[in-house]
């Protein structure tokens, strides 16, 4: 059985993009929760791309976002999507399959 807390190697490297609307709290949360799970549960091994749709409102539409913060775990398969601040953390782990 794989320890989830094992070393992980390039190839199950977790990429997520985490969708989120200005500094506000909710968008500081969800930044800071999702850098916890990788600090705690993945042992730093992810690479998260933070987009503000502010700022980059067509990668909202390009990716269907409808609500903030949105996170999406791109790699590995299969791609899972998680809307809110991500602090039922073991609800997060479910969902994303960590």
């Amino acid at each position: 059985m794989k320890n989830k807390e094992a070393t992980l190697t390039r190839t199950d490297l977790y990429k997520f993009t985490l969708f989120i609307s200005g500094m506000s709290s909710k968008s500081l949360r969800a930044i800071g929760n999702i850098q916890m799970i990788n600090e705690k549960y993945l042992n730093k091994g992810s690479e998260l791309t933070i987009i503000d749709i502010r700022e980059n409102k067509e990668q909202a539409v390009l990716h269907q976002i409808i609500a903030v913060p949105t996170l999406i775990k791109t790699a590995p398969i299969p791609v899972r999507t998680i809307v809110g601040d991500l602090s039922d953390i073991e609800k997060v782990l479910r969902v994303l399959d960590i």
